[in-house]
């Protein structure tokens, strides 16, 4: 099953919404004739609906960088479903490695958001990811596999059409440091073989499983070149757009 590659930027703590929408002009220009592959871009929650104006006519996805679990509430500080779709946004990030390192986000509650993007028809970008000293205490296959089960507990194998998971190793992200391509493909062979176990071969193969890890210019062609690999999760190298389109116009 061919499955085709997700370029997503997250955009985190960055830009005034002018920065924003004009990045996101020319991150449009870049995926001009692309058919191959899908684009994604992460604004922060104050710009997702000018940034949604700027790109209304081109192809590229919108996502929130977290979801609420509910469509409306007392949940100060939250974003729900229906606001990020009211937005324009059609996709959300959920369980990414700062909301768990940072705000000691747990699985249970990555778990709840999944669930809540996925009831909204949202396409939902599941992110685990081991630090450094649990892969150096040779923990990583453990620390994904309990990530990876408890964040797609009670989500149906119909539901996963509209999963994508993210493996971003905690040691590599913001650090310089990148896991080499072939450990990249030996996670990714290790959680699509997981995906078979807990669901079934049709669905770990329609799955896409991206990579998170300071993915750069220089490296994106080597990653994608994988087998196991489907896109990128890109932060830093997300904010410069001669860089991102590189990425998107990755060769592999």
């Amino acid at each position: 099953m061919m499955r085709k590659p997700l370029i997503a930027g997250n955009w985190k703590m960055h830009m005034t919404s002018a920065e924003g929408c004009g990045l996101a002009a020319r991150v449009a220009e870049s995926c001009v004739g692309l058919t191959d592959r899908e684009v994604l871009l992460a604004p922060p929650y104050t710009m997702m609906a000018e940034v949604a104006r700027v790109l209304e006519k081109s192809s590229v996805i919108i996502s929130s960088q977290n979801i609420c679990w509910e469509e409306k509430g007392a949940f100060t500080g939250e974003i729900s479903p229906v606001m990020v779709k009211d937005a324009g946004g059609s996709g959300a990030i959920v369980g990414h490695s700062e909301r768990r390192q940072i705000f000691m986000e747990t699985d249970n509650l990555v778990n709840q958001r999944v669930k809540g993007a996925l009831r909204f028809d949202l396409l939902t970008i599941l992110c685990i990811g081991e630090t450094l000293e649990q892969r150096e205490g040779g923990e990583t296959n453990a620390v994904l596999e309990a990530q990876l089960r408890r964040g797609l507990e009670g989500v149906s194998s119909s539901d996963m059409i509209n999963v994508v998971i993210a493996y971003e190793p905690v040691w590599a992200i913001g650090t310089g440091k990148t896991a080499s391509k072939e450990q990249a493909q030996e996670v990714h062979l290790f959680l699509r073989k997981l995906i078979a176990e807990i669901y079934e071969k049709n669905i770990a193969e329609q799955t896409r499983i991206l990579y998170g890890g300071s993915v750069k210019p220089t490296n994106v062609d080597e990653l994608m070149a994988q087998p196991d690999i489907d896109g990128a999760l890109v932060g830093g190298a997300a904010l410069d757009a001669e860089s991102f389109g590189r990425i998107i116009n990755f060769e592999s």
